[in-house]
């Protein structure tokens, strides 16, 4: 029986290692972005790798466009098995702790957060009537770790976190897996393919509530430095 992974906020880095290493494993891969172009780009290299992949376009801004996707994606691929949610925060405008204000804190928290509970709240019904399913939401490190230079990625972030942890808690003894993913490194060709393994792995461990992907402590020291430099 065939499994289906769909990626929201699928880019060339991240989105691409954690589809192949489902795709390895016999999912079908759907992938949600903006860029309708880079989408189809992306669908035909993994199908040269012989994973079935679709694509629809959406911004997770557009709360009825994104359900449209992951409605579309369900069609064509067959029931949602894993979610994954990982738009990048370069999607709106970053502002340091200081610079913050409420409309850039609204940019980031409609793009980190709201557009992750607006997607698992589509699927999550259906998982729920299965008693199965996976939800990963991704966040940066400084969900973590608070970074001057990140603030308003940051606040958001860590809202994603904390949220992704409390679905662990509340959705484990109905049989759907929630955790959050870290990202407290690069991403480069070099590595994506084994970070998407550590997604890979993950979803396979139902009692992990979280993955730290690379090294916490070496952000914080960059945050110490360029602390000092101001």
């Amino acid at each position: 029986m065939h499994r289906t992974l769909v990626i929201v906020g699928a880019g060339p880095g991240l989105g691409m290692g954690v589809a192949r290493a489902f795709g390895k494993r016999g999912y079908r891969v759907g992938l949600i972005a903006r860029d309708a172009e880079r989408l189809a780009a992306s669908v035909g290299e993994l199908g040269g790798l012989g994973i079935t992949a679709a694509a629809r376009p959406a911004d997770v801004a557009d709360h009825s466009a994104l359900a449209g996707a992951l409605d579309g994606l369900r069609g064509e691929l067959g029931e949602i098995d894993v979610l994954e949610y990982s738009p990048g925060p370069q999607g709106a405008p970053i502002t340091s702790a200081a610079e913050t204000t409420p409309e850039s804190a609204a940019a980031q928290f409609a793009l980190s957060t709201l557009g992750g509970v607006a997607a698992v709240g589509h699927v999550l019904p259906a998982m729920l009537r299965r008693g199965s399913g996976t939800l990963l939401l991704t966040t940066g490190v400084s969900s973590k770790v608070p970074a001057p230079f990140l603030g308003n990625v940051g606040l958001a972030m860590a809202g994603l976190r904390n949220w992704a942890r409390a679905l662990h808690l509340e959705l484990a003894p109905k049989g759907v897996h929630a955790a959050a993913v870290v990202i407290a490194t690069g991403i480069t060709a070099d590595n994506a393919d084994e970070i998407g393994e550590r997604y890979a792995e993950l979803a396979e461990r139902p009692d992990r509530a979280e993955e730290v992907i690379g090294d916490v402590a070496a952000f914080e020291e960059l945050v110490r430095s360029a602390a000092a430099v101001r």
